[in-house]
């Protein structure tokens, strides 16, 4: 009898050891050990990056509304002194924060996005950068319909307002993000 309650116990902790399991992660996120001879820096807040669109963002026919997300791509690397911290071809990403399509009399179409983060590896970068976009307007070709006809001022519209894939834009880290260089490594403007 006493035998069969240590096989039941046995059996009740075999039992409740994958609930136990469950709970805590799988696998530990391990961290892998700087050497003592890395130096220890920062790529500063407000670095300069220079990005290029992916994609043609419009607002020609209702495409898109606010909200949109779209993808960018680092066209330089990121140095500090002699070592890249973020290469080129780094993917980032925007959102379009406000639109107004084109309308009657010349109205053109109008937005505004701003660039949100670079994407290294998995890690959210954030980043800063605000651009608005406007059509040109047909102003001059309303003006002269109202001077001639009055009935045809209404259906003249301006354009729709277009970054073209292969824009490059401006943007900025909004953060100073620390960097283990290799021993040696120090930026040249550090030093």
């Amino acid at each position: 009898m006493k035998k069969s309650h240590v096989q039941l116990a046995g059996l009740a902790m075999l039992i409740a050891a994958p609930a136990v399991a469950q709970e805590s992660p799988a696998q530990p996120i391990v961290a892998a050990p700087v050497a003592a001879e890395a130096l220890q820096a920062q790529l500063p807040a407000n670095t300069e990056l220079l990005l290029s669109v992916n994609e043609d963002i419009t607002t020609k026919g209702g495409r898109i509304d606010v909200g949109h997300k779209f993808a960018l791509t680092l066209v330089y690397d990121v140095k500090l002194g002699d070592n890249i911290v973020v290469p080129r071809g780094t993917p980032a990403y925007g959102e379009v924060t406000w639109l107004t399509g084109k309308g009657a009399f010349g109205k053109s179409g109008k937005m505004e996005i701003e660039l949100r983060y670079l994407d290294l590896g998995g890690r959210r970068i954030p980043i800063s950068g605000k651009y608005r976009q406007e059509g040109e307007g047909n102003t001059v070709a309303t003006v002269g319909a109202l001077a001639v006809i009055w009935p045809a001022a209404p259906f003249i519209t301006g354009k729709s307002a277009r970054i073209p894939q292969g824009r490059e834009l401006k943007a900025f880290t909004t953060e100073a993000l620390p960097v283990a260089l290799p021993a040696g490594g120090m930026p040249s403007s550090s030093r």
